[in-house]
């Protein structure tokens, strides 16, 4: 329960500690803790079990109401506020906050009073560790900072391209472009997970001598930390943002793509080939250009003339249509006058509306496009409206490809852009979160319950949308394969457990080349063992962009024998492994525990776990060693202690704590089981396997 602070008066309201003239004053606000001086307010409240918020304000009290990732109610949790002694203190659980006369912040385990975190302030004067620089409109520049610390490892912040999986050293935009997103929850190996509850644009310093938090433009400091170990912060953190839906069965599976099926006859025509090999396949993607007119959002007559005998046979198939949809409008398409008259687009500061080149059809060149405001309540139901009107009323169509939703402008000004939800600099990195809310809310309005929507960015809180995301455009080679890893484990660590790449990558790649089919070969194989399996990529020969455009083969046989009776192999170990799939995907949904999985958020006590970056855990029981170099043929690979492990190929079992070399031919992945686990690897130790629908097997039990 709220305890009364030691030092209220009878009417509760205010606690001072005087010791200088520029000493602040404390106060319980009904369970918070609250200082104020020198013009600034700063809220500390109990949010979520071991965890707080923190709200700091220049020239008046906190705001309530301002965009962020938090769910709006604050969970009941109980705290104690001690006000005395020239100090403040709130304890949440495992979680101790500790503010001085100053306003300096120190947050603590409550168990030994160590200290996980302490604000720390750019010089002894002036700045303190709170900035607030103004820029007109009652915005501010924020910075907060922090102390930095020996040895601290730091994990999460989004996906980015970088490589590295602990961002220690890191300076990072906090702002959305292809293939690097941005979702500012970090996870400490000092044992606390931190969001900076601020989608404005800015950055953060993860340097040698500080942490610093900086926002370019926004209205206050706003950030929720939580105590315990990083499977703890998971799961805190996901309660309190959001925790992603339940996986729909059928998304376990292969997905099948390339840029891009020019018509219903060659999408039909790659699905029945799949169904004629009997390869194992769940959903086939019906790619950009598929419409009339960019912002239309429905199918073009002459290129797909009839969509519902295309849906039905898949659906006889087996195979799911993933259609996408941009969020882009152009000038020609019957929509943008209404949108353009109703205020639906993101709108500017300076000039017109239109933000982006980009071709469309009956056009030689390109035009410009706007693109609609998903932070607008209202636009947001009438790009579904369309959506609903073209594609799932007609054909029963429920999963959709989100792309270029940072949104791709070009230039990308936030300056100069203007939401529904405030300023481009102060809002800019919720968009793609708020398009995925769109379908979301659009499909449950609809009765639909099961929502996933693929999408190229993703903010705090995307999840909850059923939002999965991918590692946007990429490369085609083994440096890249190899950055996909530590992407995939900070997206992990990031509160988004739907997350896959292009297999192959993305820009170009030969099928017919053979040093291309190896790293195809490789990167198919961790695809098999991602959270979802997709093949995608804008293959050689390529194309100019625009509406007639495609790539070459993308299609498993499209690589020859050898290479494609590799990829059958690792489809139907997918196939197999859908149960165990399912499985992780509940965890992830009722617990907030990723899929995707660093060795250290299972062995935290391993210190040379947290220092793996080149292999993860596939759930809790299957550890996963892709080879990522060209010419492998032996992978060494660390087993984290206190387990043992089975090679899952050859049966030999190895002590945790150590590493070992295995070997791993072009056919095989290294793979290891945990303590005896039982999954269907191989062939033999899948027999008899029943289909997913059915009661799994007692290995999952």
């Amino acid at each position: 329960m709220n305890q009364p602070a030691e030092n209220q008066t009878q009417s509760g309201a205010v606690g001072l500690a005087q010791s200088s003239p520029t000493v602040g004053a404390f106060r319980d606000r009904d369970g918070a803790l609250e200082w104020s001086g020198r013009q600034e307010t700063v809220r500390v409240e109990p949010w979520g079990p071991d965890a707080v918020r923190v709200r700091a304000r220049l020239g008046g009290p906190v705001l309530e109401e301002l965009p962020g990732a938090l769910l709006h109610e604050r969970p009941a949790t109980e705290s104690t506020v001690r006000i005395g002694d020239g100090e403040g203190r709130l304890t949440v659980g495992a979680l101790t906050v500790e503010m001085t006369a100053e306003g300096l912040i120190r947050f603590l385990r409550t168990a030994d009073g160590g200290e996980l975190l302490a604000e720390e302030r750019a010089h002894f004067w002036w700045p303190g560790p709170r900035l607030h620089t103004a820029v007109g409109n009652g915005h501010h520049r924020l910075e907060q900072r922090f102390a930095a610390y020996d040895g601290e490892k730091l994990y999460g912040l989004g996906q980015h391209q970088h490589g590295r999986l602990d961002q220690k050293g890191l300076v990072l935009d906090l702002v959305q472009r292809n293939a690097e997103v941005s979702v500012p929850v970090l996870c400490s190996s000092r044992g606390y997970t931190l969001l900076w509850n601020n989608p404005a644009i800015g950055r953060v310093e993860l340097a040698g001598n500080g942490t610093r938090w900086v926002a370019d433009s926004a209205r206050q400091i706003d950030y929720w930390i939580t105590a315990g170990t990083p499977a703890d912060g998971q799961r805190r953190y996901s309660a309190v943002t959001g925790r992603t839906p339940m996986l729909p069965e059928w998304a376990a599976g292969f997905w099948q793509c390339k840029l891009r099926y020019r018509t219903q006859d060659e999408l039909l025509a790659v699905a029945r080939e799949y169904k004629r090999r009997d390869l194992p396949v769940s959903a086939i993607v019906c790619d950009f250009f598929h419409w009339t007119h960019l912002g239309e959002w429905r199918f073009d007559p002459e290129e797909w003339p009839d969509p519902a005998a295309m849906v039905r046979e898949l659906t006889e198939l087996g195979i799911k249509l993933v259609v996408s949809v941009w969020p882009s409008v152009s000038p020609l398409s019957e929509n943008h006058p209404v949108m353009e008259q109703r205020g639906y687009f993101i709108g500017t500061q300076y000039g017109p509306t239109a933000h982006a080149d980009w071709p469309d059809k009956e056009v030689a060149s390109t035009v410009q496009v706007a693109f609609y405001d998903a932070t607008h309540p209202e636009a947001r139901e009438f790009v579904w409206s369309k959506v609903k009107e073209n594609y799932l009323d007609p054909y029963g169509i429920t999963a959709f490809w989100l792309d270029a939703c940072e949104p791709e402008l070009k230039p990308g000004f936030q300056e100069n852009l203007r939401y529904w939800a405030g300023p481009g600099l102060e809002v800019g990195n919720l968009y793609p979160r708020e398009n995925s809310r769109a379908f979301d809310e659009g499909l449950r309005a609809a009765g639909r319950n099961e929502v996933i929507t693929l999408n190229r960015s993703a903010w705090a809180g995307s999840q909850r949308h059923g939002a999965a995301l991918w590692s946007g455009d990429i490369g085609t080679d083994f440096a890249t394969l190899r950055r996909q890893v530590a992407a995939g484990l900070n997206t992990a660590l990031s509160g988004i457990p739907w997350w896959n790449t292009d297999i192959g990558g993305f820009h170009g790649g030969d099928p017919d080349d053979p040093a291309y089919r190896e790293v195809m070969v490789r990167w198919f194989q961790f695809g098999a063992l991602s959270p979802l399996m997709r093949l995608h990529g804008f293959r050689a020969p390529v194309m100019p962009l625009g509406p007639g455009m495609t790539g070459g083969p993308n299609e498993v046989w499209s690589y020859g024998e050898e290479a494609g009776a590799i990829m059958e192999k690792y489809l139907r170990l997918r196939e197999r492994l859908k149960p165990y799939v399912l499985k992780v995907m509940r965890e992830a949904h009722e617990e907030g525990l990723p899929v995707m999985r660093p060795l250290f958020l299972e062995f935290p006590e391993d210190q040379a776990s947290w220092s793996v970056d080149d292999s993860y855990l596939f759930g809790r029981d299957l550890l996963v060693a892709p080879v990522l170099t060209a010419g492998a043929t032996a992978r060494t690979a660390y087993l984290p202690a206190d387990a043992w492990w089975t090679d899952a190929w050859t049966g030999d079992v190895h002590e945790g704590g150590t590493a070992v070399t295995v070997d791993a031919p072009l056919d095989r992945i290294p793979l290891f089981l945990r303590d005896g686990a039982k999954l269907p690897v191989t062939e033999q130790q899948g027999a008899g396997v029943r289909p997913p629908a059915r009661r799994p097997h007692n290995w999952l039990e």
